[in-house]
């Protein structure tokens, strides 16, 4: 599916060429501030290995647009399955609802010939019958690996999509985005006992190092030693204590609890705990938090945005001030600030909104071995699971997946049950040690809002946290 010209799978001279885009995009949004025609083509797979047999094979195709008008705060959207000159023309039909625009139309975005990751698919790359023998391989070498492994899940999917962002002005730009990942879950059993380990790894790339031996062997090693050591946990201590909270994955708590509350729609509207705090002090010192969608190949990268701005480091906290947020086009001209290239939606069936990309937290200069010794009695918080936040309080409760109890700076026995329980803007200002040991998570982040879920990173180094609550079953 790799093509000399992937946009030719957006346009078909019989229904729409480019220059016939720009004159429906420009008659459409004659009265609006803004808005874009966003074409879009996908073709995604996925491999389900379970039970020792192959479970579910899935392979689809989708296109589309969706063509959004927007006139001061007032926002007009409507999208279809056909790429064609008709359905654009039906679509428009919507924005004449909107209210006339009263000032000048917002800029185009600026342009840019950066290029994150490959325009190769990653779907044409491996055969068919490739891809089931990596996860037949995947599951005898689990099941060989110890006794007590009692079921292994594997699943291996991948997606391509071309993208065009059309506007009024005459802006109009491409992007062409692979992603894969593979996830690994194994389930012990001892004494009638059953424990879960799991493991994921992907990226804005090829299958390649996904089949690499090195690479599903590491997978398999990560997701098995979490199930074992869940085998021998004991109940999770309850109660306000110190927690040493691991690189890496880890970092999702830092997502949710704080970077949601860091999207300017919230702002914009005042109900972020963080609304009208630019300039003062919502983090202790050291504490930098970043959302960078420029990092090659990352997961949560994006060369451009979905409305064509390209993505950038943005810095959100610095030294424990907050020093912005993250915008999309429509926020960020209500708000009188630069669009942050964060402009991002599901697919062409939805809009934009203001979305994180990479969220992460810069490396400190404590040693993490000497935060460990630091801990008199608490746990020590490996990997999380699910969690949930609430925006305007920036209350949030994670339920750990590894964990272990903390003794006179020593790991103690893992634990099972422990969820921890706190609120962003107040987390944040509870960090007495940052770690040198900064790590991205391995790419399999997937982050929800309004409906909508798309790919994202996350990151953090080793923290040391005092008093957060742990809630537990001991």
């Amino acid at each position: 599916m790799t093509l000399a010209d992937p946009r030719s799978l957006l346009y078909a001279p019989d229904k729409l060429t480019p220059e016939q885009a720009l004159v429906l995009t420009r008659d459409a949004l004659a009265r609006c501030d803004d808005g874009e025609l966003f074409l879009q083509f996908v073709a995604s797979e996925s491999f389900g290995f379970d039970d020792g047999r192959l479970k579910t094979a899935d392979y689809s195709r989708n296109a589309g647009f969706g063509l959004r008008g927007v006139s001061g705060e007032m926002t007009g959207f409507a999208h279809a399955n056909d790429i064609s000159r008709e359905a654009i023309r039906r679509a428009a039909e919507t924005l004449t609802l909107l209210d006339p625009a009263n000032g000048a139309p917002a800029p185009p975005p600026q342009r840019t010939n950066r290029h994150l990751y490959t325009d190769a698919s990653p779907l044409d790359a491996v055969p068919f019958a490739e891809k089931v023998r990596l996860l037949e391989t995947i599951d005898a070498a689990a099941r060989a690996r110890d006794p007590r492994v009692a079921q292994v899940s594997a699943s291996l999917s991948g997606s391509w999509s071309v993208v065009e962002i059309v506007r009024a002005d005459g802006f109009a730009a491409h992007d062409v985005r692979p992603l894969v990942r593979l996830n690994i879950t194994i389930v012990a059993e001892h004494e009638g006992r059953r424990e879960t380990g799991s493991f994921g790894i992907g990226g804005r790339r090829l299958y390649d190092d996904l089949f690499d031996p090195a690479t599903w062997n590491r997978a398999i090693d990560t997701a098995l030693a979490q199930a074992l050591t869940n085998l021998e946990s004991v109940a999770a201590p309850a109660g306000e204590m110190t927690v040493l909270l691991g690189p890496g994955w880890p970092g999702v708590l830092l997502h949710e609890a704080v970077g949601h509350g860091l999207e300017g729609d919230f702002n914009r509207k005042g109900t972020s705990a963080f609304s009208g705090r630019i300039g003062q002090r919502v983090a202790a010192p050291g504490v930098t938090v970043i959302d960078d969608g420029s990092i090659s190949g990352r997961r949560g990268s994006l060369s451009i945005d979905d409305e064509g701005t390209p993505s950038q480091e943005n810095v959100l906290i610095e030294d424990g001030i907050l020093k912005g947020y993250i915008h999309d086009r429509l926020n960020a001209r209500l708000m009188g600030v630069p669009p942050t290239g964060n402009g991002r939606r599901e697919s062409y069936a939805h809009p934009p909104m203001p979305r994180m990309t990479n969220t992460f937290m810069r490396g400190g200069a404590d040693d993490p071995a000497e935060l460990l010794s630091r801990v008199k009695n608490g746990i020590f918080a490996k990997s999380f699971g699910g969690g949930q936040v609430d925006i305007v309080s920036g209350k949030f409760v994670f339920s750990c997946t590894e964990a272990y109890k903390v003794e006179n700076g020593r790991l103690g026995a893992p634990i099972k049950g422990a969820t921890l329980i706190g609120d962003g803007p107040s987390v944040l200002t509870r960090v007495k040690g940052i770690g040198d040991d900064l790590a991205l998570d391995e790419g399999v982040g997937v982050c929800g809002k309004a409906g909508q879920s798309v790919p994202a990173g996350v990151g953090q180094p080793t923290l040391l946290i005092e008093g957060l609550t742990v809630g537990g079953t001991a």
